[in-house]
């Protein structure tokens, strides 16, 4: 946790005060008078050299007004609890797979698109998500994901409720609570850029994002514990329905923005959506980090959701599947709780992706001896390894993008490279299930050609992120040289 000290922007930095702050949310820019703030804020700079650097100056006169606020903790927690239940969600019957499939009398691979479904509803839901982020910020986004996860949630419960359990039902609430996602886990870079200074954006990010699996290991880690066997399937659900109701409820209790931004950055008018779409298509750096970032996101979305029918076939229980889930996530929270702020302060993005990735990658190849090893002690050591190279890579990479296509709008980057994680993975799990051996193999319904696939998809992409500020690009961090004062050049 970044502590309000080191969060606390200096004065000298500012370039609007508070009142301005608001009159440009209002007016697209300009004073009540019509008159164009940025212009009016480069004339007061140029004849107030003095005043801008007075630290004694009273709040709401001619300096700057840049602060941080209390309030903005209540609004990340809440933003932590969405991103925990709504992968808890995700994961509840993926979690149980075996049972699950015992109790709707189908298939595990049917079973496993309660989890692909869930992930290309997020496809489908990601342009309202950019448009509500970008137009109304943070809170919309997130009272709308409450709403859905609450619906979701209890169209499930009727579901496995019903005789026997209905499938369709099911499903259906799974697809909407699908839905819910995309606006918790896109928005954690908006909020950290509206409410939060340099020195805590990167693990405001880190720790709203990572809420998401953390919340997968919830999943892996409690489901099994509560559906021991079939029967005990709507009880799983009726508890996660309770819990998801009662953290979905104070999201309509957080406030909007800060009344003064936390930093220069955070001030500036951000590109207009149409012309950002054109700066993301025309960024080199952006589609080096996109394309292995959705990579990567995919196969650990594949690798969580398919985890206890990899470990099953060499004869480990579903407890003991949940365990390795449970480290390959808690682990990656321990390891991304000391990287993150170690990256707030040094400001090291490039030098910490172009580490993580070649280890990422050589995990996966690891794994692929991992189910068959003598112990499940190398399963649960790669599995830690993986969680924490992962995991330290995420928030790093989401930030580094705001960074170099700044000032580009946070939740344009976040959303697009999430969305391609998730279709990524949906398109992942029903490869690697097709991969699945058949019932005659040794052991039967192993899948090894599966984790050589996802080996191999791994590899093949750690050249990308390794070119970034190669061949003369421009890679500076071009968010923190705004709120230094110093032009970023264009992004392109």
């Amino acid at each position: 946790m970044v502590n309000d000290h080191f969060e606390r922007g200096s004065e000298e930095e500012s370039l609007l005060i508070g009142s301005e702050w608001d009159q440009m949310s209002r007016h697209n820019g300009h004073n009540e008078n019509g008159e164009d703030l940025a212009e009016l804020r480069s004339h007061r700079t140029d004849r107030s050299t003095e005043a801008v650097l007075d630290r004694s100056m009273p709040f709401g006169g001619e300096g700057p007004q840049y602060r941080v606020y209390k309030r903005r903790w209540f609004g990340l927690m809440q933003l932590v609890l969405l991103n925990v239940i709504v992968s808890w969600d995700w994961l509840s019957f993926s979690a149980v797979s075996t049972t699950s499939a015992e109790y709707f009398n189908v298939s595990e691979s049917a079973i496993n698109w309660l989890s692909t479904g869930f992930l290309f509803a997020f496809c489908v839901v990601s342009p309202a998500v950019i448009w509500i982020l970008n137009k109304g910020g943070p809170k919309p986004a997130i009272i709308t994901a409450s709403l859905l996860i609450l619906v979701g949630n209890w169209i499930r419960y009727a579901g496995t409720r019903a005789t026997n359990g209905h499938f369709g039902v099911v499903m259906f609430g799974q697809i909407i609570i699908g839905l819910a996602q995309p606006f918790v886990l896109s928005a954690p870079t908006r909020f950290s850029d509206l409410w939060f200074t340099d020195r805590g954006r990167t693990s405001a990010t880190a720790i709203a994002s990572l809420a998401n699996p953390f919340g997968g290991a919830l999943g892996q880690l409690i489901d099994p514990f509560w559906a021991t066997k079939a029967s005990e399937i709507p009880n799983m659900v009726l508890y996660i329905a309770i819990i998801s109701s009662i953290a979905s409820i104070p999201s309509f209790f957080i406030s909007a923005k800060p009344p003064t931004p936390p930093s220069a950055s955070a001030a500036q008018q951000k590109v207009p959506l149409k012309q950002t779409v054109m700066i993301m298509i025309r960024s080199v750096e952006f589609w080096l980090i996109f394309i292995p970032f959705s990579i990567y996101v995919g196969l650990f979305n594949a690798i969580s959701s398919l985890l206890n029918q990899i470990l099953e076939p060499h004869g480990y229980t579903e407890t003991e599947a949940g365990i390795c889930g449970a480290l390959l996530i808690v682990i990656g929270l321990l390891t991304s709780a000391l990287t993150s702020p170690l990256t707030d302060k040094y400001k090291a993005y490039l030098l910490s992706i172009k580490l993580c990735t070649p280890l990422i990658a050589l995990c996966y190849l690891l794994f692929i001896f991992a189910p068959s090893a003598p112990s499940i002690s190398f399963a649960y050591i790669i599995a830690s390894l993986l969680g924490a190279f992962s995991f330290s890579l995420v928030p790093i990479a989401l930030e580094w993008l705001v960074e170099v296509t700044y000032p580009v709008s946070p939740e344009m980057g976040s959303t697009v490279c999430w969305t391609g994680g998730q279709l990524v993975g949906a398109v992942v799990i029903l490869v690697m299930d097709a991969l699945k051996a058949s019932r005659g193999a040794v052991p039967p319904l192993n899948m090894k050609r599966a984790l050589v696939f996802q080996a191999v998809l791994a590899l093949v992409v750690v050249p990308l992120p390794l070119c970034l500020g190669l061949f003369g690009r421009d890679a500076r961090n071009r968010r923190l040289m705004a709120d230094k004062g110093v032009s970023g050049g264009d992004v392109g």
